[in-house]
């Protein structure tokens, strides 16, 4: 047979393989921007590309959502690249000195772009660029895409946030007609109370990046840090009268992110502005998105060694198919999608032309932190003292899902203690956590642990404060001596006896402590709490321990202990037997100084008027954290509810329509009286203080017009500054230390202060008769974070968190946050005494 002959079948072979590849709009039917692609059509495509083109293209699926959607990643490039996968990948972790073995690392590697689409479910054009950008990268026709893919491999996420897609997008095909409406009025621009921009549990992926409290964000980061990519772009839509945004980003930029780094984002905003004005589209750069907050999908890359973007195409929710703005135009999917698929390839191209660089400065940034060139801080000690061990596991686990090295030590140091803000000598003993800032991730650790972040620029799109120690409530010195990690850290494993005994005590130390009694109480285990502080068989035992006797569980029989002890085991708490009822100090379990503690039915406020973000905390904290049933109530249906089938009731940040008629507050109250209990947080608070019957009541702001008496020209501000002219009276996320009275059931289990994450202005009076002030500032209590200096002098010599008794109810004002996204790990306890404890 002759050559020819041979290479016929062959090339024919090779035809007809790339004849089965379609373009999106072969595929879907319909042309990107014409209608919605639901989730599922979406996967389908990248899966046919990947079926059409194996030796290009590997999906994976890393996870699936609280709601069962796949999650998946596709990874493109040549295909010498997708059949080296594994090792690219390993040698980019060595790169990053996290190699599990010892090799040296080759330099002449790919580098890695990661193109994260859709993680606000309603900012939907990028899920469908996603498909133009995919086909676009192995269209055999796109000899430029195959030139850049020689020297790098792209990954793309094609919907970072499929529940919140989904939500949004089978709502919009339910209420759009046969053809869009463009006029912003019409209700396809109207999304319903929560939206479509979070998960299943209305939280904000996009603010996750660090603290992985999501299902999405954990599986995703765990394969996030098994690559590291050199960039990372976060795609994104705001507000339809606004143009495109691309890098590079505005100031404040953390101090710790590099000249490399800052001049890379000015390299890629140049490359996509050629794009955009041969078009002439619209865009802007260095304003509003910040590189800051470190749990973004911008800041987290870069404090990981990449180049992370956001990019921002006008739209969201209110964009639909098409959208009349300002400008008299119409802005259609269409067209967000194209300006989302342009600069996914510039990314691509301006990282393959400098590929070489891109990887070379990345293993620069990497070994800088292992040779202890990042930061002033050398090591961070956190101390696991007697009561705190329950924090210190929560701290180990984000440390772990960091991948932060850390382990034990001992001996003597000299640091900073973020209790009392000074330098202080300290001794390290066995159990304590040492974290040396000489390793890969000594970026994460100095943004993370740092205990004042250095603004350069107060104008911020976040928070401003976030420092761990505070976070947990854990006792820690940050040093800048070295300090030797000895080995590492011990887990301590724990397995309770469940041998028979008069009765086991549970220390209430955190929520560990909180979810085993939830388990318990869920179980009809009857269980009681010590108001007072008592000693037994030589063991000291704090106000608020969980005690658990025979007596009352009789019917449980001898698989009493046995579940007691499951329970316990599971939660990760430690058991301690007692033999009997009769205390050594304090008083005895019979006392009425001893309290049973009552399952509460729990009920929460949702719907509309109810901050959505605020109810998803509430929410996913009970069912994902404590494990204890929840009834989620339609704020709406106030008059419908059944009452006597709640004890407890949850009112998130928000604006309570029924707490403005006279006749359904006041049918509030009496619930309350007779012995209903309320949680109320933020906003709900000061509407709550607004009513006749409460004890709340707003701190007035007697300086209010001091400044322009003194000087009369003072409120002749300039336009041009209108955006900073609010700074010197807003605290855009700052900390503040509060000093608690933690005899009352509120606080029980805390030291006599707690660290606050204050996110806006409201001081409450102290509560003068039939009440509690559980939680108060006073002078100089400000520990981290921005406060315009105007603020400074109102956010003192106030009550943050209080309780009201009325009858034989009660209310629990909590007017910060304690539960913020899920991360404020040291506010959680406080929200379960209020639900279990106070007013029982």
């Amino acid at each position: 047979m002759s050559r020819k002959m041979i290479l016929f079948p062959l090339l024919l072979l090779v035809i007809c393989s790339f004849a089965q590849l379609k373009s999106p709009e072969e595929f879907l039917g319909y042309k990107i921007g014409s209608r919605y692609t639901p989730h599922w059509k979406l996967v389908s495509y990248f899966q046919h590309v990947a079926q059409s083109m194996p030796s290009l293209v590997k999906m994976q699926q890393y996870g699936e959502t609280n709601e069962h959607r796949p999650l998946y990643l596709a990874f493109i490039s040549t295909e010498e690249n997708i059949s080296n996968l594994e090792n690219i990948r390993i040698n980019n972790l060595r790169l990053a000195g996290l190699g599990k073995d010892k090799a040296a690392p080759n330099e002449n590697s790919p580098t890695i772009v990661w193109l994260s689409y859709n993680v606000h479910g309603n900012e939907t054009s990028s899920s469908e660029a996603s498909m133009l950008t995919l086909f676009s990268l192995v269209d055999p026709k796109n000899a430029q895409t195959k030139n850049w893919l020689r020297n790098t491999l792209v990954i793309i996420d094609p919907c970072v946030n499929p529940d919140g897609r989904d939500r949004y997008v089978n709502w919009f095909n339910s209420v759009v007609g046969t053809s869009y409406n463009p006029r912003l009025d019409a209700r396809e621009h109207r999304e319903p109370w929560p939206g479509g921009r979070t998960n299943h549990y209305n939280f904000d992926l996009n603010r996750d990046w660090a603290w992985q409290t999501q299902t999405e964000s954990k599986q995703r980061m765990a394969v996030y840090n098994q690559w590291l990519p050199q960039v990372h772009v976060d795609y994104h839509e705001q507000g339809i009268n606004q143009p495109y945004y691309f890098a590079p980003a505005a100031q404040p930029y953390h101090e710790a992110i590099t000249q490399w780094q800052r001049d890379f984002q000015a390299t890629i905003g140049r490359n996509h502005a050629k794009y955009f004005d041969q078009h002439g589209w619209l865009y802007f750069t260095k304003e509003i998105f910040d590189l800051f907050y470190p749990s973004y999908g911008d800041t987290y890359p870069v404090y990981n060694g990449a180049i992370g973007m956001t990019y921002e195409q006008g739209g969201g929710g209110a964009g639909g198919l098409g959208v009349d703005t300002d400008e008299g135009d119409t802005l259609t999917l269409y067209d967000r999608a194209i300006h989302h698929y342009t600069t996914s390839l510039s990314t691509i191209e301006i990282a393959s032309q400098n590929a070489s660089a891109l990887v070379k400065e990345f293993r620069k940034f990497f070994n800088n932190g292992v040779a202890g060139l990042v930061g002033d801080y050398k090591t961070y000690v956190i101390k696991n003292n007697p009561g705190d061990a329950e924090r210190v596991k929560a701290l180990q686990e984000l440390l772990d899902k960091n991948d932060i090295q850390y382990g034990s030590g001992s001996g003597n140091g000299r640091g900073y203690n973020y209790h009392t803000g000074k330098d202080e000598f300290f001794s390290i003993s066995s159990g304590d956590i040492v974290i040396s800032a000489l390793q890969p991730k000594a970026t994460m650790v100095k943004v993370l642990f740092e205990p004042q972040s250095k603004l350069v620029d107060s104008v911020t799109y976040d928070i401003t404060a976030w420092s761990l120690p505070y976070v947990y409530g854990l006792t820690t010195y940050a040093s800048k001596e070295k300090i030797n990690v000895a080995g590492p850290y011990k887990k301590e494993e724990l397995q309770n006896s469940n041998a028979d005994a008069y009765g086991y005590i549970i220390r209430w130390q955190g929520m560990s402590s909180a979810k085993a009694t939830a388990q318990l109480l869920k179980q009809g285990i009857k269980v009681r709490f010590a108001e007072m502080p008592f000693e037994i068989n030589g063991q000291q035992f704090g106000r608020g321990s969980i005690i658990i006797l025979k007596k009352g569980n009789d019917k449980w029989g001898a698989g009493l202990w046995t579940m007691v002890s499951k329970v316990c085991n599971e939660s990760g708490v430690k058991m301690s037997p007692v033999t009997s009822g009769m205390v050594d100090k304090g008083f005895d379990f019979g006392s009425s100084k001893v309290h049973p503690v009552k399952a509460p039915k729990v009920a929460m406020l949702t719907g509309e008027g109810v901050g959505s973000n605020a109810a998803g905390e509430v929410w996913f904290f009970f069912e994902q954290q404590l494990d204890y049933p929840i009834t989620l109530i339609n704020a709406n249906d106030f008059n419908r509810t059944d009452w006597n089938k709640i004890d407890v009731l949850i009112m998130p940040d928000g604006n309570y329509r029924f707490l403005n008629e006279k006749s359904s507050s006041e049918q509030f109250a009496q619930w309350i009286r007779n012995g209903g209990r309320v949680v109320a947080l933020e906003n709900a608070v000061l509407q709550l203080s607004k009513q006749d019957w409460s004890v709340m009541h707003l701190k007035k702001d007697d300086d209010k017009d001091t400044a322009a008496k003194k000087d009369p020209y003072k409120l002749l501000t300039t336009f041009e500054n209108r955006e900073r002219d609010g700074l010197p009276a807003s605290t855009p996320g700052s900390i503040y230390k509060v000093e608690i009275d933690n005899t009352h059931p509120l606080m029980y289990g805390y030291p006599n202060y707690y660290h606050t994450l204050k996110m806006d202005t409201n001081v409450y009076d102290f509560i003068k008769e039939n009440g509690w002030n559980t939680g108060v500032i006073k002078k100089t209590n400000q520990v981290a974070g921005f406060v315009g200096y105007k603020l400074k002098d109102k956010l003192k010599d106030g009550l943050l968190f209080g309780v009201q008794d009325m009858g034989r109810g009660a209310v629990s004002y909590l007017a910060d946050n304690v539960l913020f996204r899920n991360f404020w790990e040291n506010g959680k306890l406080m929200f379960c005494n209020a639900v279990f404890f106070v007013g029982q």
